[in-house]
């Protein structure tokens, strides 16, 4: 009998994974004993290998011919948000650029915050190798539903009770050196048009706003929220001014909002920055074209992309002493409306 006739074929990862119900992936960081995969999971690996009588040192070996060489860029909000928002786009071109010349896939895909198993029956499929999470809400449904199927994950944004890896801006920095600014401008009546209130950025950039006004021995009860849309920023902006007419500055949570605030303020006779002076967030391409020109926090978008990639990919390449979550820094930008 020839070598090749004695070698009788074994089961094949994906038998396995298909046994254990999760990802070829998932399969492979519990035989190489890697983090990030739940009690769950790796108990039905081990009783599939067992069940399928799999070597492990087999197993190892042909995971790397069966890798999807792909990512999934998941974002939680509606495609029209997706594509008429600047942030957006900037981590897009930052998770592009990170993988330039990795000969890994990109696949954008957008998540029902309310219903997101289809999404996860593609990721755990095995046309992925792990996936960026961008814009999660309160505590996504998505985020244990990966994480019960083993998939590596990082998140854009700290994840509201959830310990997934994160790559963030500095908000409550970025926030705090906002108020700062306005009150060292003089200003008494500082408003702010926070972020929504079921997502960490939104959280963070409103605690450092309230800090710096705390500094200042000022008040910080003039609050009212938007969800990062322009009408949103509007409609809190006339919130504020029902409230407190003598209103003389407003720190807004991000450009795009401060967009809606601006319209406000002009409309009502208010004159930026002589009667209320703006500060927003992100220094986004509309931060230098608004009217008057947006003095904001910058935040670079691009780099948070590319950080986060660089992030799932060492994971990917079992690199060790990964840090759990990453702050960028952030920088204030001073233009014409304060």
């Amino acid at each position: 009998m020839t070598e090749t006739a004695k070698r009788r074929p074994g089961p094949r990862i994906e038998e396995v994974a298909r046994v254990a119900g999760v990802s070829k992936s998932t399969v492979s960081r519990v035989i190489n004993d890697e983090q990030y995969v739940s009690a769950k999971a790796r108990e039905a690996v081990h009783a599939a290998i067992a069940e399928l009588g799999y070597s492990p040192n087999q197993a190892a070996r042909a995971l790397a011919g069966n890798r999807a060489n792909a990512i999934a860029l998941v974002v939680s909000e509606p495609t029209g948000r997706v594509l008429s928002d600047p942030f957006f786009a900037g981590v897009l071109r930052g998770v592009h650029a990170e993988l330039a010349g990795r000969h890994m896939q990109l696949l954008l895909m957008m998540s029902q915050p309310n219903d997101p198993g289809d999404l996860v029956t593609y990721l755990s499929s095995g046309h992925v190798d792990g996936a960026l999470l961008v814009s999660l809400h309160g505590e996504d449904p998505l985020v244990p539903m990966l994480a019960e199927i083993g998939l590596p994950v990082v998140s854009g944004g700290r994840p509201l009770g959830a310990t997934v890896p994160f790559v963030d801006a500095d908000n409550f920095t970025g926030a705090l050196e906002a108020a700062r600014h306005l009150a060292s401008l003089g200003r008494k009546r500082i408003a702010t048009v926070a972020g929504p209130k079921d997502m960490a950025v939104g959280a963070d950039r409103l605690s450092g706003f309230k800090r710096g006004l705390s500094e200042a021995k000022l008040t910080a009860n003039l609050v009212a929220h938007g969800d990062f849309t322009p009408e949103s920023g509007a409609r809190a902006m006339e919130k504020l001014l029902r409230k407190a007419p003598d209103i003389d500055a407003v720190f807004v949570a991000a450009d795009i909002m401060a967009l809606g605030a601006l319209q406000v303020l002009h409309a009502q006779g208010k004159r930026v920055p002589e009667d209320v002076a703006v500060v927003g967030f992100d220094d986004s391409v509309f931060a230098a074209t608004a009217t008057p020109p947006l003095t904001t926090i910058r935040q670079d978008v691009e780099e948070l992309g590319r950080t986060m990639t660089w992030r799932l990919l060492a994971e990917l390449a079992g690199e060790d002493g990964l840090p759990p979550s990453l702050l960028l820094p952030t920088s204030l930008v001073v233009r014409a409306s304060a």
